[in-house]
C-alpha cells in the first residue's frame, strides 16, 4: 500500500488534532433551494445538510511550528447546501505570520487530474481513442518486449511499465537532488529499458511514468506543449490564473504562498524544520508539477465534476475503477483515470485526488453527483512520508460528513 492509498484511507477514520480555534473560518449561506419540479427531476442529492463548520474548525484547528504534523492548512468545501472556508498556522515558523489562505503551493500528483482530462478531451474529439496502443501513437519508443498498451491502461495505472529510476525515496536522497533537471523522454527509456512489470490489464500499480508518457501523448497529438496544451484547455478556459507549471526551469512558487517545511531528525535529538519552498519539479512534470491555489482547484473541481471540463460519457472513465487487484497485493484496485475512489464508513462513495511534495500535501475531490466538494492544502512537516496524513484526513472527515 503506497503513502497516497494510506492517506486516502485515513480519511475514513475519526481524527483528533491540537485543540484551538482555526483562523478565519467562516461558512457561507446556505444556496436558494430548487424548484419541487426540478427536485422531482433529479434524485436526491447525495449529501443535502450544510458543511459542519465546527469539525471543519476542529480538524486544522492549533496549526503551526509546534504542531506535530502540519505548519498551515487552508480548506475549501463547497456544495448546493453551503460553503465554508478556513485556514489556520502560520506563513512561516519565524516571524509567525499568519497563514496565507488564498496562497499558491505544490499540488503534486493534483496534476494528474489535470493532464487525464486533457486526455479525455481529445477522446470526446475523436483525437484520441483510448482502445488504441500507445505504442501506435509513439512509434519507436516502446521495446518489442512490450504487449500493446492502451490509452486507457495508461490512465488506470494498469499498463504494466516499471517506474523509472530517480535519487531514492528518502528524503535525504531527495534533497540532494532537488536541483536536477529531468528529461521526460530520459525518463521514459530509463523504465522501457526495465521491461515489462506485468501484462497489460492485469494489475493497477501507481506509477508516475503513465502519466509521463500521457504527457508525452497530448504533445504527440495536440502539436505543441504539455503546459500549453493543458493552458489552452482547461486554465485559460476557467480563468485558473493562479495556476502554472514551472517546467525544467522555475524552482520558486510565484506569488504569495506559505513556506514549505520538512522536519529533519538531527544527530542531536533535536529535529530541524527544513524549508524546502525552493525545488525543481521537472521529474514529475504531468505526472506532479502542477503549482495552484485552493480558490482555483475549487473552481477546477466544481467545473469537473459538473461535466463541464470533459463530456459525460467521457467523464465516467474517471469514476471508473478496474476490476483488477492492486500489484503484489489481494486488495481490489481503487484508482480511476487520474482520480481515485474511496468509500467512508457510512457507504458514502468519495472521489478524489492527492498530491504531495516535500512541504506541501493537496488534495481536491469529493460526492460524485458534487453535491459536496472540497479542496484543501497542508504545509506537512513529512508531505512524503508512508503513514497517513492525518490533518487530511480529519480534513476529508469533516468535510464529507452528512
Amino acid at each position: 500500500m503506497n503513502r497516497a492509498t494510506r492517506t486516502l484511507i485515513a480519511t475514513a477514520l475519526v481524527l483528533g488534532v491540537a485543540a484551538g480555534p482555526a483562523a478565519a473560518a467562516q461558512a457561507g449561506p446556505a444556496r436558494t433551494p430548487v424548484s419541487a419540479a426540478a427536485s422531482a427531476q433529479k434524485p436526491a442529492p447525495l449529501i443535502s445538510t450544510p458543511p459542519n463548520a465546527v469539525a471543519l474548525e476542529q480538524s486544522i484547528a492549533g496549526l503551526g511550528a509546534d504542531h506535530k504534523y502540519a505548519t498551515a492548512a487552508a480548506v475549501r468545501v463547497s456544495g448546493p447546501a453551503g460553503d465554508w472556508r478556513g485556514s489556520s498556522g502560520v506563513s512561516d515558523v519565524r516571524t509567525g505570520a499568519a497563514a496565507i489562505a488564498d496562497g499558491r503551493f505544490r499540488a503534486g500528483s493534483v496534476t494528474k487530474t489535470f493532464t487525464a482530462a486533457t486526455v479525455l478531451q481529445l477522446a470526446a474529439e475523436h483525437r484520441v481513442d483510448l482502445d488504441r496502443s500507445i505504442q501506435e501513437y509513439l512509434p519507436g519508443t516502446f521495446p518489442d518486449t512490450f504487449e500493446p498498451i492502451s490509452v486507457r491502461h495508461l490512465l488506470n495505472y494498469t499498463s504494466g511499465i516499471r517506474s523509472a529510476d530517480g535519487p531514492g525515496d528518502t528524503f535525504q536522497a531527495q534533497w540532494d537532488h532537488r536541483f536536477d533537471v529531468t528529461d521526460p523522454h530520459a525518463q521514459i527509456a530509463n523504465a522501457l529499458a526495465k521491461g515489462p512489470e506485468s501484462r497489460p490489464g492485469e494489475f493497477q500499480h501507481y506509477q508516475n511514468i503513465n502519466y509521463t508518457l500521457l504527457g508525452v501523448l497530448i504533445e504527440k497529438v495536440t502539436g505543441t506543449t504539455y503546459e500549453k496544451a493543458v493552458g489552452q484547455r482547461i486554465l485559460r478556459p476557467l480563468g485558473l490564473r493562479q495556476t502554472s507549471f514551472p517546467g525544467r526551469t522555475q524552482t520558486r512558487i510565484p506569488g504569495r504562498h506559505n513556506t514549505g517545511y520538512q522536519a529533519v531528525p538531527l544527530a542531536d535529538g533535536t529535529t530541524e524544520l527544513r524549508d524546502v519552498t525552493v525545488w525543481n519539479q521537472s521529474d514529475r512534470w504531468a505526472a506532479g508539477d502542477i503549482i495552484s491555489s485552493t480558490a482555483d482547484l475549487e473552481r477546477f473541481t466544481q467545473a469537473l465534476f459538473a461535466g463541464r471540463i470533459v463530456p459525460k460519457p467521457q467523464l465516467e472513465e474517471m469514476f471508473t475503477v478496474p476490476e483488477v487487484f492492486g500489484f503484489g497485493t489481494t486488495q481490489p484496485a481503487s484508482r480511476t483515470a487520474g482520480m481515485q475512489r474511496l468509500v467512508l464508513p457510512d457507504g458514502t462513495e468519495v472521489y478524489g485526488k492527492t498530491g504531495a511534495r516535500p512541504g506541501y500535501s493537496a488534495g481536491i475531490g469529493g460526492a460524485k453527483d458534487g453535491s459536496r466538494l472540497v479542496v484543501y492544502t497542508i504545509n506537512s512537516k513529512d508531505a512524503k512520508s508512508e503513514e497517513p496524513n492525518r490533518v487530511a484526513g480529519a480534513i476529508v472527515a469533516a468535510a464529507m460528513a452528512k
